[in-house]
């Protein structure tokens, strides 16, 4: 039989590890504990509404509205709006330090950086869809990753593209109201 004793002291690690990964399973933001000052980042965000236009046997996609964001290692942003060849609109602006954290932090705790290229082949009877394209430089290094909206796919995208997707789309948002 075993003793108490060792009952007693085989749980105290267990409960110690418990108290420790309940706070970071509960956590809904992504921690800024892995940034330090000396972190660059340099973010070009694409966003294009493209349809497929027929040429009988051949098709090609045609964009009929593009969006780039530039993130700059200190903040300033600069919006360009392209409708059918012309650009509509170049905005220049700034983010407040906290977001440019959190989305360095996105990217840096996340593991966004070595997610693999892969390719997101569009569905045969999609006519027209969303395409994006994310190029990162972080501290040397650089990631580029492109795809589709869920919708006109049938590979499954990452939570973690959607979720840097849906911030820099914020980001967009918030310059252009």
């Amino acid at each position: 039989m075993v003793k108490p004793v060792v009952l007693v002291a085989a749980a105290i690690p267990i409960i110690l590890a418990i108290l420790i990964v309940i706070p970071m399973l509960t956590m809904e933001e992504i921690p800024t504990s892995a940034i330090n000052s000396n972190d660059k980042i340099g973010i070009e965000f694409t966003k294009h509404d493209l349809r497929v236009v027929s040429f009988g046997v051949t098709e090609k996609s045609v964009a009929d509205m593009t969006q780039v964001l530039i993130i700059e290692n200190d903040g300033s942003v600069q919006y360009t709006e392209v409708k059918d060849g012309v650009n509509q609109s170049l905005v220049k602006s700034s983010i407040s330090d906290a977001q440019l954290q959190k989305l360095t932090a996105m990217i840096k705790e996340t593991g966004f950086m070595s997610i693999p290229k892969e390719s997101f082949p569009i569905k045969e009877d999609v006519e027209s869809y969303t395409k994006f394209t994310v190029k990162i430089t972080l501290n040397d290094a650089r990631t580029q990753i492109f795809w589709p909206d869920q919708d006109a796919t049938e590979k499954f995208i990452p939570p973690i593209i959607t979720a840097v997707e849906s911030e820099l789309e914020g980001i967009i948002s918030k310059i252009i109201e």
